[in-house]
């Protein structure tokens, strides 16, 4: 039997693309440089040749026009799939976003949803400007409606990619830079869909638990690894969807640990992290044996690239938190 072949996330989201059209003639995508030149990442690379000009549309520079064409494609029964070059480049879409496809089937009591995904690279690590790395998650966490969902692998980018473009409701899919041609993984294409609103737990332990998302994963892996060196059991939680957050996950691991750090890309201040940490202070309070701390970018925007490194949580940010925990008394 022939082994799976390795790919990139970057690869996994082409491959979930190619796969939703070719299941439904009403998948459609569109966004800047989609068609011809396959997107800035080549994430929709092959997309124009298979399905054609009708199913993969070049647009203009005009986020503010990608946004509402996919809002009005989607209420008449289409499932837009729609790309934003960068995150810093989304503020023009937000109009349609939070005042069109959030309300959508609570103005119109049921009669329409607004089944579209809006797709965007995140986060800095790949040496490019200010606007081009940018972790803005906890800004559309806060519109009801909204759906975000942050993938970390190759396997959890196609699975969750697939389940957001059947959801009848809109989708903020975010999709770390960093973290596209990083570490291929092995990938059927099977059209298996994951859950939604799930966290998943990429690493069982018993002496803390390290919750984080993103590009954060990879560095929240290997601290974990270094911990387990010294002997401390360390669970590592892929939030994966951080609107809805799974809490229940989240709250049974932090009961059986007792200690928590919190890891994300994010500026700190009101971020999802913050959220999370209240959570779990109104449901594990008495199961904590330490004060929840949080690891995270400062409240500053993302600065050029010979200082991006200094941003980035690092490892060895995240095992100075750690320390912080575990010698808690």
């Amino acid at each position: 039997m022939n082994e799976p072949s390795k790919l990139s996330l970057l690869e996994a989201v082409n491959l979930a693309l190619h796969r939703a059209m070719n299941e439904d003639e009403n998948v459609v995508v569109l966004g800047e440089d989609v068609g011809v030149n396959g997107g800035v990442f080549r994430a929709t690379q092959g997309l124009r040749d298979a399905f054609g000009l009708k199913r993969v549309i070049d647009t203009p520079l005009a986020e503010t026009m990608i946004s509402g064409l996919a809002v009005g494609m989607a209420a008449q029964g289409l499932k837009p799939v729609m790309e934003i070059q960068f995150m810093g480049f989304i503020y023009p879409a937000l109009d349609h976003l939070v005042s069109h496809a959030s309300r959508m089937r609570n103005r119109t009591r049921g009669r329409l949803t607004c089944p579209l995904v809006l797709r965007t690279p995140m986060g800095a690590g790949i040496r490019a400007p200010e606007h081009h790395s940018e972790s803005t998650e906890a800004m559309f966490a806060q519109i009801p409606g909204l759906r975000v969902v942050i993938p970390s692998s190759p396997a959890r980018a196609y699975g969750l990619l697939l389940a957001a473009i059947d959801d009848p409701d809109p989708v903020v899919f975010l999709e770390p830079t960093r973290l596209y041609r990083m570490n291929p993984q092995p990938l059927v294409d099977d059209g298996k869909r994951l859950p939604l609103d799930t966290c998943f737990t990429l690493r069982e332990g018993a002496d803390l638990t390290l919750i984080t998302w993103g590009a954060s994963v990879h560095e929240s892996l290997l601290a974990a690894a270094a911990l387990s060196e010294q002997g401390v059991s360390v669970e590592v939680i892929d939030v994966a969807c951080v609107k809805p957050l799974d809490m229940d996950t989240l709250q049974a691991s932090v009961r059986k640990t007792g200690r928590c750090v919190i890891v994300h890309e994010a500026p700190k201040s009101c971020a999802v992290g913050s959220e999370i940490a209240a959570g779990l202070y109104e449901r594990a309070w008495l199961d904590l044996q330490a004060p929840i701390v949080r690891v995270t970018a400062p409240d500053i925007p993302p600065p050029l690239y010979r200082m991006e490194q200094l941003y980035i949580p690092a490892v060895t940010d995240i095992l100075s938190a750690c320390t912080e925990v575990l010698e808690y008394a």
